[in-house]
């Protein structure tokens, strides 16, 4: 026997997916057309302050991120060795990731994240990397006396 609940509760899924696809197409294609004007289709007030003041945004006004920021573009020796590690990859990024993991309450799992942020990998890094450990640990350190 067919559940006609389940088959409407399906078929109103599909629509919604359907409907949400056909929407981020047609913003694909006026993207493609309009270029970056095209947000003007889609929002309003986009050269307004609305970015200055939303008061709930994670990234700006975040004084831990602005404390790792500053940091990490200081003549400090930690700061010098973390930049020459990363090589080319994104200071920015690393300090989002970095706030992030700082969040983390156990500082074995904290250590551990850190070493596999400055690694690059997203899986585990074989943890006899002394000297990754150690630059990630000394980060901690320092990061703890400055936020």
């Amino acid at each position: 026997m067919v559940n006609y609940r389940e088959t409407s509760s399906c078929n109103n899924q599909v629509d919604k997916f359907t409907e949400a696809l056909a929407t981020a197409r047609q913003m694909q294609q006026d993207w493609l057309t309009y270029g970056l004007d095209f947000v003007h289709i889609y929002f309003e007030d986009v050269d307004g302050d609305w970015l200055e003041t939303w008061k709930h945004d994670k990234i700006l006004g975040n004084s831990i991120l602005d404390g790792i920021k500053e940091f990490l573009v200081s003549d400090d020796d930690v700061a010098v060795k973390i930049r020459q590690h990363l090589g080319e990859r994104s200071l920015f990024d690393l300090a989002v990731n970095l706030e992030e993991c700082w969040r983390i309450p156990e500082s074995d799992d904290r250590l551990f994240a850190v070493i596999n942020l400055l690694s690059g990998e997203t899986n585990s890094v074989d943890r006899d990397n002394i000297k990754l450990l150690d630059l990630a640990d000394t980060l901690l350190e320092k990061l703890a006396e400055i936020l």
